[in-house]
């Protein structure tokens, strides 16, 4: 047991029925000083049960983790509105409003840098929907919003922003940029021919 936790803690704990649950669960609370509220907040939401079997895997066998092994699927996100059927601009607003829980559905490290941040070609401008940076894997992090399923322009999208920010923004001691694309729906057909592995997909599901 580690001192760090309280019997609260574990008294969260005692519920499951999956050691390597209940592991991963004591790693984190540890590692990010959680009180047994937030604990019982992350175990509710099935946070452990939301990653990649192969994740899973790593975790048990201590192998070393990417930085795609601790995005959930599917990520968790509180809806203020009276639909499900948000637009784009909705969407970011929900995460906006609490960027730090929707940083930790993608997992650990993660710093906000902006909202559609403005990358200017020739005499026209896009903006990347977010934009973060990951001090752990040292390296940028664009997120594209969609809210249908994943189409391969999305994946021309996303990787023409990431080479941007790899050319104009990283500097030479940051990783190579990551991406990663958050719908509603996956779509494995697609993502399973994009050949850029620092792509990734994940989708989304409001609660």
């Amino acid at each position: 047991m580690r001192s760090k936790l309280s019997w609260t803690h574990y008294r969260e704990l005692l519920v499951l029925n999956d050691i390597n649950a209940i592991n991963y669960y004591i790693e984190i609370a540890t590692m990010q000083n959680l009180t047994y509220r937030k604990l019982h907040d992350r175990i509710k939401s099935n946070e452990y049960e939301r990653l990649d079997e192969n994740t899973k895997l790593k975790l048990i066998t201590n192998e070393k983790i990417t930085i795609s092994d601790n995005i959930k699927h599917p990520i968790i996100i509180k809806n203020k509105f009276d639909t499900v059927n948000i637009s784009e601009k909705m969407l970011k607003q929900l995460i906006l409003e609490n960027i730090p829980s929707f940083m930790k559905e993608l997992g650990n490290g993660y710093s906000f840098i902006d909202n559609e941040y403005k990358i200017k070609l020739n005499n026209r401008y896009n903006s990347i929907d977010i934009l973060l940076f990951n001090y752990e894997f040292n390296a940028f992090i664009v997120i594209e919003l969609k809210v249908t399923e994943l189409k391969k322009e999305h994946i021309g999208q996303i990787e023409f922003y990431m080479n941007y920010i790899d050319k104009y923004v990283k500097k030479i001691y940051h990783d190579k940029t990551i991406g990663i694309i958050i719908t509603k729906y996956r779509n494995e057909f697609i993502i399973g021919f994009c050949s850029d592995k620092r792509i990734y997909n994940t989708t989304y599901n409001l609660i």
